[in-house]
């Protein structure tokens, strides 16, 4: 794991297609996000409403769902 990539706790606000989540942080802000590898391949369920970790990427682009809370 990057020690340099910040993770934030964040509520999934919306489904959209292709893995790809709108995810309110803790901080107020809105991003995309999508799910990591291991969360595909174990197919794990992420919903509406879920609270989740997403590791933000470094550039400020999208951020990755890496832990269901």
């Amino acid at each position: 794991m990057d020690t340099q990539t910040p993770e934030v706790n964040g509520t999934v606000e919306e489904a959209l297609p292709n893995t790809l989540f709108r995810v309110k942080l803790e901080t107020g802000e809105v991003i995309l996000a999508y799910l990591a590898g291991k969360m595909r391949l174990h197919r794990i369920k992420v919903l509406v409403g879920d609270k989740v970790l997403v590791r933000l990427d470094p550039y400020g682009g999208k951020g990755r769902i890496t832990r269901r809370l």
